[in-house]
């Protein structure tokens, strides 16, 4: 199972706060346990929402929005993708994230896979998935 752990942002992040050396360092050894494990598929940290912009529709309309934006707990500030046996796998990966002592929150959630749509994900659009995601990975 994939699953995407998602850094929520904090007021520090927000405001651009860089981590301390300490942290990266932590950070990136733990990173390496993961892969080591054959657990993380990607990651990232992300700039503050005011180097950001949300495309929101209405009426099938964009309508573009510059950020910051206002509720910074309910922002991203990084991401891992991992694969793990179970939820209770990741959980227990989660619990590992260096932390630098202030507040801090991380959301799990489950990828879709392709056998979760069922009958509604036709032959064509397993090729063509499959085709998108070989041609991802070639670049």
């Amino acid at each position: 199972m994939r699953f995407m752990v998602i850094v929520k942002a904090s007021d520090e992040s927000e405001a651009g706060v860089l981590p301390t050396e300490q942290l990266l360092t932590e950070m990136g050894k733990f990173n390496e346990e993961l892969v080591s494990a054959g657990v993380m598929l990607a990651g990232d940290g992300l700039h503050p929402s005011s180097k950001g912009a949300r495309v929101s529709f209405t009426d099938g309309k964009p309508a573009v929005l510059d950020g910051p934006f206002a509720e910074t707990k309910e922002l991203v500030a990084g991401y891992w993708i991992w694969q793990c046996d179970s939820l209770a796998d990741a959980i227990e990966w989660a619990k590992r994230v260096p932390q630098d002592g202030g507040p801090g929150e991380l959301e799990i959630r489950q990828v879709f896979e392709a056998e979760d749509f069922g009958d509604e994900f036709t032959p064509a659009l397993r090729e063509q998935e499959e085709r998108l995601r070989a041609q991802t990975a070639a670049r």
